[in-house]
């Protein structure tokens, strides 16, 4: 075959992560996956003192009341409401993979919607949370 005849082939460079990734539409299971790494590790890193603090509000009942009185802040609940967040999502996210370790749900069209209705599950978790941690429930 002659160089004439031979279709030509895309070429592809490296690409410009500041100008390409900002516009790039990521998939719906790709955010939940991407939601469940950052999750998970936000619970490792947090676990330490969650433990720590939880050890030091049962010593007495002084510690448990500091401990009352320092998580009233709005911005202590703020963070609690994160954590809570990490651990909804972490959880929603886990069933979902163990749920295509069966093989249920492989295909894009229901990958899509498991993954959105992660993403909705874990949300209305968080906002039930969220106001139960600000006193509206």
């Amino acid at each position: 075959m002659s160089e004439a005849a031979k279709k030509s082939r895309p070429e592809f460079r490296n690409i410009n992560a500041l100008k390409d990734l900002p516009r790039y539409r990521w998939p719906m299971a790709s955010l939940v996956s991407g939601a469940h790494r950052i999750s998970g590790l936000l619970l490792v890193l947090l676990l330490p003192l969650i433990l720590y603090l939880l050890e030091k509000s049962l010593t007495s009942e002084i510690s448990f009341e500091y401990f009352k009185g320092f998580t009233s802040t709005w911005f202590v609940k703020l963070l609690i409401l994160v954590v809570a967040w990490g651990y909804l999502q972490h959880f929603c996210s886990g069933i979902r993979h163990l749920i295509m370790d069966t093989h249920v749900g492989l295909d894009k069209d229901s990958a899509r919607k498991s993954a959105a209705s992660v993403f909705a599950v874990t949300l209305a978790l968080t906002a039930l949370v969220a106001l139960k941690l600000f006193g509206v429930l």
